[in-house]
């Protein structure tokens, strides 16, 4: 079964998306203690870990803006003022302070308001929950790069697997190789073996999507199956882990499922 009821309504609520965006920004904030800053981050190149810092906290506060504004149509700018720390001694308070950015903009709205996304769902919500898996796989690879191992929470996994699924194909303005995710009718099943939650995917001749999971389709055959454990999926999905790790399985066309790895970078 899909995680979703519908496209981009998860079973985790945004009441938890908020909490989690605090929670996920504190614990980036504790991989940079005595870190070196100009360290490489696995999973993004050329950066170092404090490009990874910025990148994160201008996300949150540019998110934070829109929200703010409930802006209904592409916004023209996505300048945002962001008070930069004078020295590499101020970006861990920096970075708080950007989620408390975060918190105040999610106080007092509604999740369910109407408001222009890039994405499938167009409310609020959407950012709530976008801004939460922008900070959460940052800090796995805040993380990484410091010599930690990540953890993440199954159930924030799959919803993060929902979410990057439901999304992708509205992706194309900055992930411009999902235009040859085409194809005339293959599939391709995500499975997490840790938690009741799988997705197909179809390639059409016009794009990919979803596609619905009701009566022989829920069960039914496909082209290609990648399954692993919630957050081994996610990370896998987001590049951050290779598909030959232990802990994934792939099965069934592999041409197929190449192409899908080469081409749905986020």
């Amino acid at each position: 079964m899909n995680t979703s009821d519908t496209p981009g309504r998860a079973a985790v609520t945004p009441a938890v998306h908020r909490e989690a965006v605090a929670t996920e920004t504190a614990r980036l904030v504790a991989a940079l203690d005595g870190a070196d800053l100009s360290v490489p981050v696995p999973g993004c190149p050329g950066w170092t870990l404090r490009d990874l810092v910025v990148h994160t906290g201008r996300v949150q506060r540019l998110f934070s803006l829109l929200l703010s504004r409930r802006v209904q149509e592409p916004p023209r700018s996505r300048e945002v003022e962001l008070q930069l720390p004078a020295d590499d001694s101020g970006w861990a308070d920096w970075l708080t302070a950007s989620a408390a950015t975060a918190a105040g903009a999610f106080a007092g709205t509604d999740p369910d308001a109407p408001m222009w996304a890039w994405g499938a769902d167009q409310h609020v919500r959407f950012w709530m929950r976008r801004m939460l898996f922008e900070t959460l796989v940052h800090r796995t690879d805040a993380e990484r790069a410091v010599g930690l191992r990540p953890v993440i929470d199954p159930a924030l996994a799959a919803d993060g697997v929902d979410e990057f699924l439901v999304n992708l194909p509205f992706a194309a303005s900055f992930a411009p190789k999902t235009a040859h995710l085409r194809g005339s009718g293959e599939t391709l099943r995500f499975r997490c073996t840790d938690r009741d939650a799988d997705w197909l995917v179809r390639l059409r001749p016009d794009g990919f999507g979803l596609a619905p999971q009701a009566g022989e389709a829920a069960a039914g055959p496909a082209d290609a199956r990648v399954q692993a454990p919630a957050a081994d999926l996610l990370l896998l999905l987001y590049g951050r882990l290779d598909r030959g790790a232990g802990a994934v399985e792939t099965i069934g066309d592999e041409e197929l499922l190449s192409h899908w790895f080469a081409n749905s970078e986020f």
